[in-house]
């Protein structure tokens, strides 16, 4: 906590008087233990940004489209990263907290590329993607929304419309593209795709759910501090896309990306 005025130790010259509300005399801010997450992240994610360049320079055509994307989700989330590091990207919602709008910048941008990724493994057709991607980004605006609101019931009401984004991810996720994977793909031949389709895929679902829950005792309910928040989605960011890249260096073999199924002839 500081009061108004005073400086933040570890983060850039911004000030959060010029952002605060007047009714806050006290702001919430991150403590060491979140600038160091926060430098973990920027560092963790610049670091696969430049390994997956390497590895796409060191490729074949089939698999370097997975390396390219990869890197721009860690590019971007370094980006991110460094902004928030830097004390930029924030502004003050109720309960006079620091809110890293930065984050839903980087999710907006990155979690579509995500999973342009696991459409390529999967060979869903564009418009399946487009429609999913459309979910993503409301699911991400109902976050933002929610927790910039001052307002009890329009917070929750956001909230809800996000987890209703979401369940529409998950939809996808287990069904949609998991159906045009095996439609696609040979169960004996290509049985390494499978497997990698589904380490993905969990691991994708496993650690996006976690981002609802973190939301909801921070930015929702305000039971964890800044700090405890800015820390849990630092390791929920860095398990979903470096964590995510790595799984894809390990199915290095399987990286192929699969045409979607042509459209049905007109009789």
């Amino acid at each position: 906590l500081r009061k108004m005025g005073e400086g933040t130790p570890g983060l850039g010259a911004l000030d959060g008087k010029a952002a605060a509300p007047e009714a806050c005399t006290v702001i919430e801010e991150v403590g060491s233990t979140a600038v160091g997450a926060l430098t973990l992240g920027f560092l963790a994610m610049a670091i696969a940004a430049v390994f997956m360049i390497m590895k796409a320079t060191s490729t074949d055509a089939q698999r370097k489209i997975f390396y390219l994307i990869n890197a721009y989700v860690c590019g971007i989330a370094a980006v991110s990263y460094f902004a928030m590091l830097s004390g930029q990207g924030w502004i003050v919602i109720a309960g006079c907290r620091q809110f890293f709008y930065a984050r839903y910048l980087d999710w907006a941008l990155t979690t579509p590329l995500l999973l342009f990724d696991l459409s390529l493994l999967a060979g869903v057709d564009s418009v399946t993607l487009a429609s999913l991607v459309g979910a993503d980004l409301f699911m991400i605006l109902g976050g933002f929304m929610g927790a910039v609101s001052t307002l009890t019931a329009v917070r929750w009401f956001w909230f809800l419309f996000a987890m209703g984004m979401y369940s529409l991810v998950l939809i996808a996720f287990t069904g949609t593209f998991r159906e045009a994977l095996y439609c696609s793909a040979d169960p004996v031949r290509e049985r390494g795709r499978l497997e990698l389709y589904g380490r993905l895929a969990w691991l994708t679902v496993i650690m996006w759910s976690f981002y609802p829950l973190v939301w909801l005792f921070s930015e929702g309910l305000d039971a964890f501090s800044v700090s405890f928040e800015v820390v849990a989605y630092t390791i929920t960011d860095l398990l979903s896309k470096v964590g995510f890249g790595f799984l894809m260096v390990q199915g290095h073999e399987f990286l192929l990306a699969t045409p979607p199924p042509p459209p049905p002839r007109a009789h």
